[in-house]
């Protein structure tokens, strides 16, 4: 470089894993001075102009400032040559104008700037660092670097450098902040201080665009105590934490909240201990950054780990649940064990089943639970908005009230309870099988969010499955029961096409079997005296109560059809637990015998009914024996119901594998068997088959 100036070379301390230095040819473009390049790992001491004697014993302390043979010197080797054979007295190498490091290990920083500072401890040392950090700049501040200058910014490094060295400033004394107010000022992130020992704002630096958040500006922290910046207890925390530096001569962290004009914020403190004292006294560097959104994500994580922690643990409660109602004998024990183990776990506060009873009122059923006083006001609110439970029962829909303490949904006296019993959320669930409501499961919380839509979710199924297995241990105390009871309702003037038909042709009506298939679809087969098929067939048609008709048997004197129904008063029964025995309808007046278990709830069998057809009266209850049969003299009725062809073709078929499938016999092979043609084979098995169905569908009823 022409002109160069070699009274002070600048020494650049380079990373050797980096590769060529990055800020020499720039800084020999700006300067006049020379620029040397020394790897972190090489000799430092040599190139600061204190180099040990070499190994020839000539003890000229000159240095090789190449000693991996690269080209880490702006001499070339005629010039290094010469140097070297320059005269004894002549120093072989200046003492440095100023040392840059271009570095981005901490660990290597630290480790260079004592060396730097251990041979030439009035070379000013320029920390510039590739990628800035708030960490590298802290290990520049404590390791009395002269300045920092990240090379990553967008405004020029090299004029910073420059600057810097033509300065030439004077090493650190005792009492000179100048070198951290430089920094502070410039370099570290977010909000940065000069605290002294007993809390007083030395130096302040608030990032412009924060500096609105604020109720007292950084011209004013100056001289002013932690005690005036914030409330007592923040104040005194953070005291200790800048105590706590000073007395390790270690950084320290902390967290803490301040009050803004956007509301609360949540900053991390990193506390760094200054070696110098200022102005007489020990000091730290406070390092402020804003972590409101970490946190905030941080919550929100938690909140999400939290709510699925608990929903694995209401599903685990649910699939318990499940798995104890399949061995319960009664609907009273099915109810006891829901709300037992629903507050067992720990996850609710209470928990009810209730029913409406026939005047309207709420009646509970069972419960458990300590929240007595949320459920006695629940009982005593009469009137006015409709309550969660009512709408429950109403529309077969879950209902839930999350944050109860603030909604304006809920009466007051009801609040007041929930904040004696602490209930926060609550949540009604109807319980149902099919079109059948059996009651409503209340379940209270005290959390403010407890019941998410995952949740809802789970509790539908439980809902769901309470119904379920409520309908069979219903039709399983039936199916066993000794002694039933059997009713008798009277039903005047039904909206249903068995009534408008009778009405109007004075035909009586009696039905043969209804039921429901796997998608849900009712069916009624339903005999008619005295009217023909094409006619009944019309009329259905053009009901609105009948989706489908089909014509099953069209006789002199009576027809059989097949109905799909809308609606079915018959169906609504089966749901609670009855079996239809026999329902005839003549002259718009309907009669309907059903069989109930002992123990069944009477008053919401005729509820039930009541729901479909309006005026409904239950006119009769008896108690009735059922024979006990056992299955030999169930076997000898069928037996005598067929004929001895009927029971040889049945025999045949079965023993030959005609209802396998594949068929492993054809009807003409059983036939060729017997001796006889194929469709008298099929009547005789047909008929068989009828007699053997028809034993055992009129020994089970209607249901």
């Amino acid at each position: 470089m022409t002109g160069t100036d070699r009274s002070g070379s600048i020494v650049v301390v380079t990373d050797t894993r980096a590769g060529e230095s990055y800020l020499r040819p720039r800084l020999e473009t700006a300067t006049e001075y020379g620029v040397r390049t020394v790897p972190a790992s090489g000799d430092l001491e040599g190139a600061l102009g204190s180099a040990p004697p070499s190994e020839n014993g000539d003890g000229d302390g000159a240095i090789d400032v190449n000693p991996a043979g690269s080209e880490t010197d702006v001499f070339d080797a005629g010039e290094t040559t010469a140097a070297a054979a320059s005269s004894a007295d002549e120093e072989a190498v200046s003492t440095p104008r100023a040392v840059v490091l271009e570095l981005d290990c901490p660990g290597e920083i630290q480790t260079v700037l004592q060396r730097v500072h251990a041979v030439g401890p009035t070379v000013p040392t320029i920390v510039a660092p590739r990628e800035g950090s708030e960490r590298l700049a802290t290990v520049a501040l404590r390791a009395d670097a002269t300045e920092y200058v990240p090379t990553e910014r967008d405004e020029d490094p090299i004029d910073r450098i420059v600057s810097t060295i033509r300065s030439r400033p004077q090493p650190p004394s005792d009492g000179d902040d100048g070198r951290y107010r430089r920094i502070l000022a410039n370099e570290l992130p977010d909000e940065a201080f000069v605290i002294g020992e007993d809390g007083t704002y030395l130096e302040a630096k608030v990032r412009p665009d924060s500096a609105d958040l604020y109720s007292m500006t950084v011209d004013d922290l100056p001289g002013t105590r932690l005690e005036a910046a914030f409330p007592d207890q923040v104040a005194a925390k953070l005291q200790d934490c800048l105590d706590r530096a000073i007395r390790t001569d270690d950084v320290q962290s902390v967290e803490y909240d301040v009050k803004t004009t956007e509301g609360r914020r949540r900053f991390e403190g990193r506390v760094v201990p200054i070696g110098q004292r200022i102005q007489g006294r020990r000091a730290v560097v406070w390092l402020a950054r804003d972590i409101t959104e970490r946190v905030q994500r941080e919550r929100k994580l938690r909140s999400r780990q939290d709510q699925l922690e608990t929903l694995n643990r209401i599903n685990a409660v649910v699939r318990q649940v499940i798995e104890t109602l399949v061995e319960a004998p009664a609907r009273d024990a099915i109810e006891d064990e829901v709300c037992e183990q629903l507050v067992d776990s720990e996850l609710y506060c209470g928990s009810w089943i209730a029913e409406r009873t026939g005047d309207g009122r709420l009646s509970v059923r069972t419960g458990a639970g300590e929240a007595e006083t949320y459920l006695d006001r629940v009982r005593d609110l009469e009137g006015g908005a409709e309550r969660p439970v009512a709408r429950a029962i109403r529309t077969g829909e879950i209902q839930t009230t999350n944050r109860i303490l603030e909604a304006e949904t809920i009466p007051e006296p009801l609040q007041e309870a929930a904040r004696e019993d602490d209930v926060r959320s609550a949540i009604a669930v109807p319980i149902t099988h099919e079109d059948a409501t059996y009651g409503v499961l209340t379940v209270l919380a005290s959390r403010d969010d407890a019941f998410s839509e995952r949740e809802r979710a789970g509790f539908r199924l439980l809902g769901e499955t309470i119904g379920f297995t409520i309908m069979a241990v219903k039709n399983r105390q039936l199916l066993f029961a000794d002694t039933v009871v059997e009713l008798e309702f009277r039903i005047d003037g039904g909206d249903t096409f068995a009534f408008d038909l009778s009405e109007e042709y004075g035909c009586p009506c009696s039905l043969e079997w209804a039921g429901t298939t796997a998608n849900g679809r009712t069916f009624q087969y339903v005999t008619i005296d005295g009217l023909d098929g094409e006619t009944v067939c019309k009329a259905a048609s053009d009901h609105e109560s009948v989706e489908e008709c089909r014509l099953i048997h069209d006789g002199e004197e009576s027809c059989t059809i097949e109905m799909r129904l809308s609606e079915s008063g018959v169906r609504t029964l089966t749901k609670h637990g009855a079996t239809i025995r026999d329902v005839v309808v003549e002259d718009g007046v309907g009669t309907c015998l059903v069989e109930v278990s002992q123990d069944a709830d009477v008053r919401e069998i005729a509820e039930a009914l009541t729901r479909i057809y309006e005026n409904t009266e239950l006119v009769a209850r008896r108690e009735v024996d059922r024979p006990v049969r056992t299955a030999a003299q169930r076997r000898s009725r069928i037996l005598d119901r067929l004929t001895d062809r009927q029971l040889t073709t049945l025999r045949l078929a079965y023993y030959g594998g005609f209802f396998e499938w594949p068929r492993e016999s054809t009807g003409e092979e059983i036939a060729e068997s017997m001796d006889i043609s194929p469709p008298t084979m099929h009547q005789h098995l047909r008929k068989g088959l009828e007699a053997i169905l028809g034993e055992f569908f009129e020994g089970g009823g209607h249901s």
